[in-house]
């Protein structure tokens, strides 16, 4: 994309204000999020409302940064900002997507293919680019870029050479399709399927998907599931039946559905049969030839993916035999990025299941994110693209480029394209031929202290570099949803004011999650304070790269070093404290030095009396210039609990009246805060000026113990299986009691990675492949033994301790204790893998 600001004004229909001399500026940047921020002199920043944000709060420190280009909202204040040029209209959204149309009718050269359904848009429409895409220019969206902004940036990619154009489109409320058809205007559209998700937003299933087989109403032609009912009445309701419609189904009875429709295409399944590692599926093609093919895969979301990919290119006339051919070399999609912790001080992202210019993009925003302090040096290892088209001229210099400006230390580049190219990479860089060479070299074995991102295409085989770089602790992991923590994050928000502040825990490494990782999340989307319990977890924060405000919960009079070296701001909850505080503070020289002040109002556990106390609280901190205080705070003891509403009002009472006389007695303004997760979501009256937000970030509704989204699984994986007599016994103290022959696997988790030994002796269960496998005998310290006598299963398959399948709710009622115990339980040497 490269429009001037002139021109996107008459695109968009704005009003220009402000400095005319940036008419002519060259834009190629679209931005909506002030955090990926790269190139400022030729980026257009769009402020975007959402039901969680504002973008207008952030142009002022983009201005401060060099942008010079906004589209915001009619009656915005740009009297502070002389240099900037400001586009004006009701709504920058509409303004973006109007962009995003105008760009498409310019690209209208390719072929264009919308991807819509409820699961496994992103596979199919990756699948159909490894099968069709790879040998032809190919734009697609990143990763799942399918919201109402996700397809206008997506679309804005497009270029004159491009061929082939695979866009997603999601919709999670009526009336979303009808932007995003607009925008994409698709020849081809091609339907997953319809399922659960977003279901409350629509009246019926059907309903939904007619609206999104609203994408097609000016397509050419529609693959779809023909088994689906909801599917075919949709089609029939929107009057979809004169396009080429390419149904497939698995029943001999259902290969024309439409009945009277003289362009259906009957795509019969007949076969689907699956060994241990592979699937192979017989199909009859609507020229009633008959295609067999081979998939490396053999679960059921990959089987109908597969399916819905071969349909849509002999759909779009691929040859037949040929796509049949490569569906066997099929490869699986990451669908996050992953962070893992890595040998001699490393910290490794990685993203090694595909190299585009576009998704390198999206990986570098990542990284930047990610580096934990300045001394940390950032490294990328890349591989050769060869999704560029062919284009290697102008590939390479703009990803020499995109490097240089998001401030790589040193690049290690891996290809002969890439070698070849070598001297547009001005900065530090190394570059080898292929990968064996890279393994071979010293400068593996000396990469230290680093953030490593690894992209590269799978046929350069990086698993082997990731293999070697990544710290192998254990074989139980702890895989971290860092998408889930925001959703849940803005779950709550959705319950508050703009207005309103947010304190998030992070304590006891962010309820067993990682504190670090949690942290920077959470600082990523903009949360007000982070809160821990003691000064070293606020100090391992700093060190770690989080900058913003940290409340320490239960400080102690040894941490007041660190507490002023590291800006955290305590908790005072006692005279003693208070009075040690200020002498230190004081002492020191140090003056106004935030605190927050936290009174009893009915926990009884810490904190300063709020009937009693006022008069000596107001006097000492008036007289005194050391601290200064931030908010006024207390906790309610049952807001989660209907039964103890009363109380919760009378320790309201108690509080609002008490922290209005400190307020009264200070001319600044002092944040009042009471509500925790509970009371966010049962007391909005409450709110005050903040609230905070412990075990609902973490998917745990408080109040009737629902699961939210879920953020973490704990899984490890079959070590051996035992055929067990029913006469023997398993385990210490022959606990484990058999009642038939059994099959006993061992599992590398005990007691002491946090597994409770109460679930052992057939209390409590996991999960092997979706089935109850029972703990037979004792848990030991570091195995445990399960029962998968009636499980189809094998050596090496994984194990669900918890985790979306089996929350954490169902063994905290179990051992008849809280979420919180399971999820704090797991033990440090649990190797943590985030992903987002």
């Amino acid at each position: 994309m490269n429009y001037t600001i002139e021109e996107i004004t008459g695109i968009t229909g704005c009003h220009c204000i402000g400095n005319i001399a940036n008419l002519k500026s060259k834009i190629d940047t679209l931005l909506t999020d002030s955090r990926s921020l790269t190139y400022a002199e030729t980026t257009l920043f769009f402020a975007l409302k959402t039901k969680h944000g504002d973008g207008h709060k952030y142009i002022k420190e983009l201005y401060d940064a060099g942008v010079r280009n906004f589209v915001c909202e009619e009656g915005f204040d740009t009297s502070a900002m002389p240099l900037a040029t400001f586009l004006l209209c009701p709504a920058p959204l509409k303004a973006l997507q109007s962009i995003a149309t105008h760009h498409r009718k310019e690209c209208n050269q390719a072929h264009w293919v919308g991807i819509t359904g409820s699961n496994g848009k992103t596979i199919v429409k990756e699948w159909i680019y490894q099968l069709v895409g790879n040998n032809q220019p190919t734009v697609r969206s990143p990763k799942s870029y399918n919201s109402q902004i996700g397809v206008a940036l997506s679309t804005i990619l497009a270029e004159p050479t491009t061929k082939l154009c695979l866009i997603e489109a999601g919709i999670s409320e009526p009336s979303e399709m009808q932007n995003l058809a607009k925008i994409i205007m698709p020849q081809t559209v091609v339907v997953t399927n319809i399922g659960s998700a977003h279901q409350e937003n629509f009246a019926s299933e059907l309903d939904k998907s007619i609206e999104k087989l609203k994408l097609a109403l000016n397509a050419y032609r529609i693959v779809f599931p023909a088994d689906d009912d909801n599917i075919i009445k949709a089609i029939v309701a929107l009057d979809l039946k004169s396009k080429q419609l390419f149904g497939w189904t698995t029943s001999k009875d259902g290969q024309n559905p439409l009945g009277s429709s003289a362009t259906y295409n009957s795509i019969f399944v007949e076969n689907i049969s699956s060994t241990d590692v592979c699937t192979t599926i017989k199909l009859h093609t609507p020229s009633g030839q008959e295609i067999e093919f081979t998939i490396p895969f053999i679960d059921s979301a990959s089987i109908q993916n597969s399916i819905t990919a071969f349909c849509t290119t002999i759909a779009m006339g691929y040859s037949q035999k040929e796509i049949a051919d490569r569906m066997s070399r099929l490869e699986p999609i990451a669908m996050r990025l992953e962070v893992k912790e890595g040998v001699r001080g490393l910290t490794i992202i990685n993203d090694s299941y595909n190299s585009d210019i576009n998704s390198l993009s999206i990986a570098l925003d990542f990284m930047e994110r990610r580096t934990q302090h300045e001394s940390q040096k950032s490294i990328l290892i890349l591989s050769d693209i060869l999704q560029g088209g062919g284009q290697k001229t102008w590939l390479y210099p703009e990803v020499a480029k995109m490097i240089e400006r998001q401030h790589i230390d040193h690049l290690i580049t891996i290809g002969p394209d890439l070698y070849e190219s070598r001297k547009v990479f001005k900065g530090d860089s190394s570059h080898y031929i292929d990968t064996n060479q890279f393994l071979g070299s010293k400068e593996i074995q000396d990469l230290a202290n680093s953030m490593v991102l690894i992209k590269g295409a799978r046929p350069f085989h990086f698993d082997r570099i990731t293999a070697i770089l990544e710290k192998r602790v254990h074989e139980t992991i702890l895989e971290v949803n860092l998408n889930a923590i925001v959703d849940n994050l803005n779950h709550y928000r959705a319950m508050m004011k703009p207005t309103e502040k947010i304190v998030c825990m992070v304590k006891a490494s962010a309820y067993g999650a990682g504190s670090i990782e949690v942290s920077k999340t959470l600082q990523d989307h903009k949360v007000d304070y982070l809160a821990v319990a003691v000064a070293d977890e606020g100090v391992a924060l700093r060190q770690g790269g989080i900058n913003g405000h940290i409340m320490i919960m239960n400080p102690e009079t040894t941490s007041f070093d660190d507490l002023f070296k590291y800006r955290l701001e305590p908790e005072i909850y006692s005279f003693k404290l208070l009075h040690d505080l200020i002498t230190a503070a004081s002492r020191q020289g140090i003056t106004d030095f935030p605190v927050h002040i936290k009174l009893d109002t009915g926990m009884h556990r810490l904190g300063f009396n709020p009937e009693t106390d006022m008069e000596l609280l107001i006097s000492t901190l008036k007289n005194q210039k050391a601290l200064k205080p931030n908010s006024i705070f207390s906790h309610f003891v049952g807001s989660d609990d209907s039964q103890f509403d009363d109380f919760t009002h009378q320790q309201f009472a108690l509080f609002d009246s008490a922290s209005k006389k400190i307020q009264q007695a200070f001319d600044r303004h002092i944040l009042r805060h009471i509500c925790n997760s509970a009371g966010i979501e049962r007391f909005p009256q409450y709110h005050l000026d903040m609230v905070r937000l412990g075990i609902g970030l973490y998917g745990i509704n408080p109040y009737d113990n629902s699961v939210i989204n879920t953020i973490s699984a704990l899984k490890t994986t079959i070590l051996q299986i035992k055929n067990v007599p029913a006469t023997d016994t398993v385990g210490y103290s022959r606990w484990g009691k058999l009642t038939r022959a059994s099959r006993i696997a061992a599992i590398p988790i005990g007691y002491a990675d946090g597994l409770d030994r109460h679930l052992g002796r057939g209390r409590g269960y996991c999960l092997v492949n979706g089935q109850k496998a029972y703990y037979v005998g004792n848990i030991c310290m570091d195995v445990c033994m399960i029962d998968v006598t009636d499980i189809d299963c094998k050596e090496g398959d994984m194990v669900e301790i918890f985790g979306p399948d089996l929350p954490v709710t169902t063994l905290s009622a179990l051992l008849d204790t809280i979420p919180y115990e399971i999820l704090t339980s797991v033990s440090e040497r649990v190797k943590r893998v985030y992903f987002t």
